[in-house]
């Protein structure tokens, strides 16, 4: 999954990308594009360490996330630019949101809340434009004798409305998840996390006037984490000890992202490789299989399933199966966290 960061000039959207990246010391990639750096950083997982002592394979994966971070004077220079960040995070899974929460070098006090509401304007005006050129689109092939497919029309219609009396496509669940709209990639839809980034010292969540809903909020201290981020472990915990502060950026952004995306993890293990996959809750086992090979899920016979809890309890596969904790589920079975999933199937 990947997550783009946004905020307006000197939000600190550059500090708090380092302070991700730099947690695990796994470094940023510009790529072919001079105008955005991406991290791609390992979700540490206890239970993936669990399953890499128990069965000593030749190569343990765990989990990626991605994180996008557009050139900083792309952000409010002018409708141009503007448009160029707001097409290079339209590809993102959801929106990482820095809203500024202290005082600049020149001193200027920090106004989150209203930055916060200015870019959320900027977003809705952007899909605005998006849907009424669809729109338009839609009634010239109408008058051609070429209707719309499927309910295109009306859930861009009800995209309008809302957009139009400033609200967010995220509001509406049946829109921001619908099918049909997801090639539009319209940024108010996107799930979304508002980090307030405080001052070195301050630890307190921001105050709201008028606190949008729908949105998972929390607090960073950019500044401060991105140098702890570059410390040696040891030093580092002094730190953490110091100012108060019990989980990594890196670690609390990833939980986060993981909720906002309502994302889950399952494994695979054997003596080559234990690895940790990561799938949308509520995804049926066929479409797991399908996350691994394409040629599981066409040859898809069952689902060799044991809970990651019930295999710990035991202290091993052959136990949990004596114990009748291991069960065959078919193609519909919902994947549940923590599964820990053995397919069979013949192609």
């Amino acid at each position: 999954m990947k997550l783009g960061i946004i905020g307006l000039p000197g939000s600190g959207r550059s500090t708090v990308f380092a302070a991700l990246t730099g947690a695990r010391g796994e470094e940023s990639d510009k790529g072919q594009r001079k105008d955005q750096r991406i991290g791609t950083v390992r979700v540490m997982d206890d239970r993936v360490d669990f399953l890499s002592r128990m069965y000593q394979p030749k190569k343990t994966t765990y989990a990626q996330v991605e994180y996008l971070l557009p050139s900083e004077g792309l952000v409010g220079s002018s409708s141009q630019t503007e448009g160029a960040l707001w097409n290079q995070v339209r590809i993102c899974d959801a929106l990482i949101r820095v809203l500024r929460h202290f005082r600049s070098i020149g001193g200027t006090e920090p106004t989150p809340e209203a930055d916060f509401w200015a870019l959320e304007e900027e977003m809705t005006l952007n899909d605005l434009m998006v849907v009424e050129k669809r729109l338009e689109r839609i009634e010239l092939d109408k008058k051609r004798g070429k209707g719309p497919e499927n309910d295109e029309e009306s859930l861009l219609l009800a995209c309008r409305t809302l957009l139009e009396n400033n609200q967010p496509i995220r509001l509406d669940s049946e829109l921001s998840t619908s099918p049909v709209l997801k090639g539009f990639t319209l940024l108010s839809a996107k799930p979304q996390l508002v980090i307030i980034n405080n001052e070195d010292d301050d630890e307190s969540m921001l105050e709201w006037q008028q606190k949008p809903e729908g949105l998972e909020i929390m607090v960073v201290r950019g500044r401060l984490e991105m140098d702890i981020a570059a410390m040696a472990p040891e030093e580092a915990r002094e730190f953490f000890a110091e100012y108060n502060i019990n989980d990594a950026a890196l670690d609390r952004v990833i939980q986060s992202s993981y909720k906002i995306l309502n994302q889950i993890s399952f494994f695979t293990v054997g003596e080559d490789e234990v690895k940790a996959w990561t799938i949308h809750q509520g995804t049926p086992a066929l479409e797991a299989a399908g996350e691994i090979h394409t040629d599981i899920q066409k040859g898809f016979i069952r689902a060799e399933v044991l809970a990651y809890d019930d295999l710990q309890k035991c202290g091993s596969f052959k136990d949990a199966k004596k114990a009748g904790l291991v069960r065959l589920e078919g193609k519909e079975y919902m994947v549940r966290d923590g599964d820990i999933i053995h397919f069979r199937f013949n192609i």
